[in-house]
C-alpha cells in the first residue's frame, strides 16, 4: 500500500435522524505522522473516526487509504491496514478468553496456529497484559479490557493505528506506558482525546473539530497555544502549557 497515506475529501456524515455530525471534513495524513484529533464533545471526533475503515458509511465525499479508495470491495485490505481500536473495549471483546480475542484477527487472517500464538503472546506483552492471557474479558478492570482491545488490533500488525480516546479509563502508571507503547509504533497513528497534555508529547499535528468541520489543522503546539482558537472551540490548553497560580511559570518551562 502506497506509503500508509489517509486522505480524506469533502467528508459528509448525517445521521438517519437528520443530524449532520460532518461538514466537508478534509485532511491529508502521511506515513508516519502522529496525529490527534481534537474538539468539544459532539464536535463529531469519534464520528470521523468510525470512517476510517469502513465502520461507518459517508454521506458524502471521498476517503482513500493508501492506493484503495474506500469502498465495499477494499474493505478486506482496508481493514488489514487500519486497526481500528474503540473508545468502549467492551465494543471489541467478545470471546471466551483474552487469548481468543487477541487470537480472533490473526485467525481470520489464515495465520497457522504457531503464528497465532507468537501474535498474541507479543501483543499482550507490548500492552503489559501477558499475564490476563487466560482470563475472560468480563473479569477484567476497566484498564485491562482497554489494553486487551489494544493487543487484539496490534496483533494484526497494522501500518495505521487509529484509536478513540486510547488512555480513558487507565490509572497513571498504566497510561504511561501506553504513551511509550505509541511512541515505538513507528508508523502512522491518529487518535481523539480529551488528554491534550498526551497529544502535546506525542503528535506534532494536531486537527480540530468545531460541530463537524475542521476549525484548524497545524502544529499542534502553535494551536495550543492559540488560546482564543481553543476557547471558541470550547478546549482549554493542555496543563503544560498553563502557567503556574503561584509563580506563573508553565510546566514545560520549569528546568528537570
Amino acid at each position: 500500500m502506497s506509503h500508509h497515506i489517509v486522505e480524506v475529501r469533502n467528508l459528509r456524515h448525517v445521521y438517519p435522524d437528520g443530524t449532520v455530525a460532518l461538514r466537508d471534513v478534509s485532511f491529508r495524513i502521511t506515513h508516519g505522522e502522529s496525529v490527534a484529533i481534537i474538539g468539544a464533545n459532539g464536535a463529531g471526533k469519534s464520528t470521523l473516526l468510525l470512517h476510517l475503515n469502513g465502520y461507518l458509511p459517508a454521506t458524502a465525499g471521498e476517503i482513500r487509504i493508501g492506493d484503495y479508495p474506500l469502498a465495499k470491495g477494499t474493505l478486506p485490505e482496508i481493514r488489514r491496514t487500519v486497526g481500528m481500536v474503540f473508545q468502549d473495549p467492551d465494543d471489541q471483546l467478545f470471546m471466551p478468553t483474552v487469548f481468543d480475542d487477541v487470537a480472533f484477527g490473526p485467525q481470520n487472517l489464515g495465520f497457522p496456529p504457531n503464528e497465532v500464538d507468537r501474535c498474541v503472546r507479543e501483543s499482550l506483552a507490548k500492552v503489559g497484559a501477558e499475564h490476563l492471557v487466560d482470563k475472560p474479558p468480563y473479569r477484567l478492570s476497566g484498564g485491562e479490557k482497554k489494553r486487551v482491545a489494544i493487543a487484539t488490533v496490534l496483533s494484526m500488525s497494522p501500518d495505521i493505528l487509529v484509536m478513540d480516546e486510547p488512555t480513558s479509563g487507565l490509572d497513571p502508571f498504566a497510561r504511561r506506558q501506553f504513551m511509550k507503547l505509541l511512541k515505538d509504533f513507528h508508523h502512522t497513528k491518529i487518535f481523539t482525546s480529551h488528554d491534550l497534555d498526551m497529544v502535546l508529547e506525542l503528535c506534532d499535528r494536531t486537527i480540530i473539530l468545531r460541530e463537524g468541520s475542521v476549525a484548524a489543522d497545524g502544529p499542534t503546539e502553535e494551536l495550543f497555544s492559540n488560546l482564543q482558537l481553543l476557547a471558541d472551540c470550547r478546549l482549554e490548553p493542555p496543563l503544560a502549557l498553563q502557567g503556574c497560580p503561584v509563580c506563573g511559570v508553565k510546566a514545560a518551562e520549569k528546568p528537570s
